[in-house]
């Protein structure tokens, strides 16, 4: 499910949602990971937690901006707060 109304705009928002899904914030049950993509139907493009199976358990719309330079952040994590 994606919520066309909540787009993530800066990379400071996708750290927060990402540390969101990591800490289990978002009251998701089973999430395997996190994935950039985009919708097949309008190329829009958004993040994507992904449960075991690969199923879409939540959406979020991102910018280009954040698409184009949050690559490394889905791939590696946040940074962790000391």
């Amino acid at each position: 499910m994606i919520n066309d109304n909540d787009v993530i705009e800066t990379l400071d928002e996708l750290e927060t949602f990402l540390r969101l899904v990591e800490n289990g914030g978002l009251g998701l049950e089973n999430v395997a990971g996190v994935a950039l993509a985009t919708n097949n139907s309008d190329g829009r493009p958004f993040v994507a937690v992904l449960d075991d199976s690969h199923k879409l358990l939540l959406g979020r719309y991102v910018s280009n901006d954040v698409y184009e330079n949050g690559k490394d952040m889905i791939r590696y994590g946040t940074k962790k707060a000391h």
